[in-house]
């Protein structure tokens, strides 16, 4: 018996069997579509996360930190030389160093200063993190303009973020706000209230600005006036809070010197520049560890994110087997249901098994037809529960979409490899279910059979 007159036996069977095969096609694409939702619920959150990551803790970049371990220790400074004191730090040495590194695409160090109260020339004052760069470098490390640029800057020339540019106000107006929750006992409406005025942004673009400090005798000290050439953009994916919060003025490293002068006299000046941290951007994901492992040996101490991520994708991998283990349980109670659904179709059918064993079929022609009848049942299934995937996927996604007013980052999708895997668990499933149903048919003794029926 050729393959296609058991395929076309065997289809017969399933059609005219309506009620079987429409329960076990119910069972095998619940589990097939359980497959399916677990392996793009696994990937797409991963995706997002990483995404996340990459927006935040940016995968393609290192952190350098000074080496306090090589610092020196106890004993007379004088008595050590220039290049052992600066054994452990970040100098432009090693700045340069770094940049003429393989795969090294960008160097950027970093100096910050304690949060200092920003003033405008029209009274309305803001704290924020002052952190001295290279301000051309802003946009090699992920930064985007949305007003001015910073190519080549002067030395009184700073880059605000866009949270810096939130919640500024003039003494009087913040005064107020103060006073009115105070008296309110900050209830619900006055902590709206304030967080309104939080999130209001100001046009500082091409705006003066000065930084203040107050030093122990609490006398005011002010900077020289600084020009805004450039606001960066505002982040995507985040609240106006959280934004706010991250209120940053970027400033060249010859600007940060002058600060120090004016607001911070006491400072014992080195003639040494050093740096709190380096960030370096390397071409390509995959060689971050090499490139990291040359950092080392400057006696520096690094840190990147590619621990982060292989944390990420071990709690994934665990997720998405515990996702994958639901769905092949769903199966396994399908077979169940195929196992007694053709255990009965081979009792009601043993005249016909009867005839066939008399017309000449052998043992193996009996049971192949059993197993291509139980593997149709599964690729009826697999592809319901493709069909019953793409559904749920949907509705998922449209679900998101409204709860965030039709504007979300965040969707669900089904990877390629999906389908074919949870199909081919569909088809196996069905198979399996089908040996003992077909052995059980293919020893049925055939006179006995006609007899009986």
């Amino acid at each position: 018996m050729r393959i296609s007159d058991l395929t076309r036996l065997s289809w017969d069977q399933v059609r005219r069997r309506k009620v079987v095969t429409m329960l076990c096609s119910a069972g095998l694409s619940i589990g097939c579509a359980a497959i399916i939702l677990a392996m793009s619920i696994g990937e797409s959150t991963q995706q997002i996360v990483e995404s996340q990551l990459n927006s935040f803790l940016k995968m393609d970049e290192i952190t350098v930190m000074p080496d306090s371990g090589a610092m020196p220790g106890q004993g007379n400074p004088d008595q050590l030389n220039e290049e052992v004191n600066n054994r452990g730090l970040l100098t432009d040495q090693k700045l340069e160093v770094m940049r003429n590194m393989k795969h090294v695409t960008a160097v950027a160090p970093y100096q910050r200063f304690d949060h200092l109260e920003m003033t405008t020339a029209d009274g309305k004052e803001g704290y924020v993190e002052v952190v001295a760069t290279d301000l051309t470098r802003l946009k090699d490390f992920g930064e985007t303009f949305a007003q001015g640029k910073a190519d080549s800057v002067d030395i009184n020339s700073v880059v605000l973020s866009y949270g810096a540019t939130m919640g500024l106000m003039d003494e009087e107006t913040r005064n107020k706000l103060y006073e009115t929750m105070e008296r309110s006992g900050y209830d619900r409406e006055s902590q709206e209230q304030y967080r309104n005025m939080m999130v209001i942004p100001t046009a500082m673009y091409q705006t003066q600005i000065q930084l203040v400090k107050y030093d122990e005798n609490g006398k005011q000290l002010t900077s020289t006036p600084l020009q805004v050439v450039g606001v960066l953009k505002k982040p995507k994916g985040r609240s106006d809070i959280s934004i706010a919060q991250d209120s940053k003025i970027y400033i060249s490293i010859e600007t940060a010197e002058q600060l120090r002068k004016e607001l911070i006299p006491s400072s014992v000046q080195s003639s040494t520049i050093t740096y709190n941290s380096v960030k370096v951007k390397v071409d390509a994901e995959q060689n971050v560890k090499q490139v990291e492992e040359q950092l080392q040996r400057l006696t520096v101490s690094t840190q990147s994110n590619l621990l982060q991520k292989e944390q990420l994708e071990e709690q994934f991998a665990v997720f998405k087997a515990i996702a994958i283990g639901a769905g092949v349980f769903i199966l396994i109670i399908a077979s169940i249901s195929i196992i007694v659904a053709m255990t009965m179709s081979t009792y009601q059918r043993r005249r016909q098994i009867g005839i066939m064993k008399v017309l000449g079929s052998n043992l193996s022609q009996i049971r192949n037809m059993f197993i291509v009848e139980a593997a149709l049942l599964g690729i009826l299934g697999g592809l319901l529960g493709i069909m019953f995937s793409y559904w749920i996927v949907w509705g998922i996604n449209a679900l998101i979409l409204s709860l965030n007013r039709g504007e979300s980052d965040i969707s669900i999708f089904i990877p390629y490899t999906a389908i074919p895997v949870g199909l081919a668990f569909a088809i196996m499933t069905g198979i399996m279910s089908g040996i003992y149903p077909a052995v059980s048919a293919s020893r049925t003794d055939a006179l006995t059979a006609i007899k009986r029926d």
